[in-house]
């Protein structure tokens, strides 16, 4: 920052998948004067004690408190039944970031952490905001998917944002030509489908081959393989997965270069999965890097 000297520092979380422009929210705050200005997504009270919640003044934008999973979480002025859930979004004017970075280096009590520290010490000094995420204006944005957002930080959230994509009507859309999420895709030829291979409401990436297999309702990456007679439902594939022959995986997880031999089955018997490897909360099975799973 001493470097190039910016005047406002933008700060967004990585383990969050949501459409929205920023620039929006930096005009915002910046005609507000204040120190930091943290998005927030406007959730059912019900559904709110999971995240961080945002507790404002009765001007509904000045942040008077900074709550980390509340079991009463508090609700918006003038809406009993929604709360701000902080999207882990911050703008911050440059000042008053490198004041707040150093005193929270001096505190020995500190965690360091944004949620946890960084923003209710600005709160306790009045110089935090919300910027409602309701606010935030996309273009080509439908009713269905306007305001979509989700925390992936727990393999359950990660597989269920990967399902909200390959639906017949996503609730998450990949389509939307005015706003396009912009990567960084491998020179790689299109899938191919050979042998009677199909998938059915699924997303299969280039370079990927499903022979003689069938694919449904699963998210498969680049240069996938999937062998004839296999069956793979309801899950995340990974670059450079190999799925055998008449293999069966269900409700599953795996991480780039996992190998399922020739009739192996993942997300079938539960019990027997837990013993082999890491099973979520949701019964989601999770294959790490490299893994050959087992017959």
């Amino acid at each position: 920052m001493y470097d190039e000297g910016p005047e406002y520092v933008v700060v967004f979380g990585a383990d969050h998948v949501y459409r929205m422009d920023p620039e929006q929210m930096i005009k915002t705050h910046i005609e507000s004067g204040a120190g930091v200005s943290v998005a927030g997504i406007r959730m059912h009270k019900s559904q709110s004690s999971d995240f961080g919640v945002i507790e404002t003044g009765p001007d509904g934008k000045t942040i008077s408190k900074f709550l980390e999973k509340p079991a009463n979480p508090p609700t918006i002025p003038g809406d009993d039944e929604n709360c701000y859930v902080s999207m882990g979004n911050y703008v911050f004017t440059t000042e008053t970031l490198i004041e707040v970075l150093k005193a929270d280096a001096a505190d020995p009590a500190s965690v360091h952490d944004m949620g946890g520290n960084i923003i209710p010490m600005l709160t306790e000094q009045g110089l935090a905001q919300v910027y409602d995420f309701a606010e935030n204006i996309v273009p080509g944005a439908t009713d269905r998917d306007r305001g979509y957002w989700r925390d992936v930080g727990t393999l359950d959230s990660y597989h269920d944002a990967h399902m909200d994509l390959v639906s017949v009507h996503p609730i998450f859309n990949l389509y939307n030509r005015r706003w396009p999420i912009l990567s960084n895709l491998p020179s790689l030829p299109p899938a191919k489908f050979v042998e009677g291979g199909n998938a059915h409401e699924s997303m299969v990436g280039a370079g990927t081959i499903i022979s003689g297999a069938h694919v449904r309702t699963s998210v498969l990456a680049t240069s996938v393989s999937v062998d004839a007679g296999a069956y793979v439902e309801g899950s995340v594939i990974m670059p450079g997965v190999r799925i055998g022959r008449n293999a069966v995986v269900r409700r599953a997880i795996l991480d780039k270069n996992v190998v399922v031999p020739d009739g192996a089955q993942i997300g079938v018997d539960l019990e027997r999965d837990r013993a082999l490897y890491t099973v979520s909360d949701g019964g989601v099975v999770c294959l790490g890097k490299g893994v050959t799973a087992q017959l």
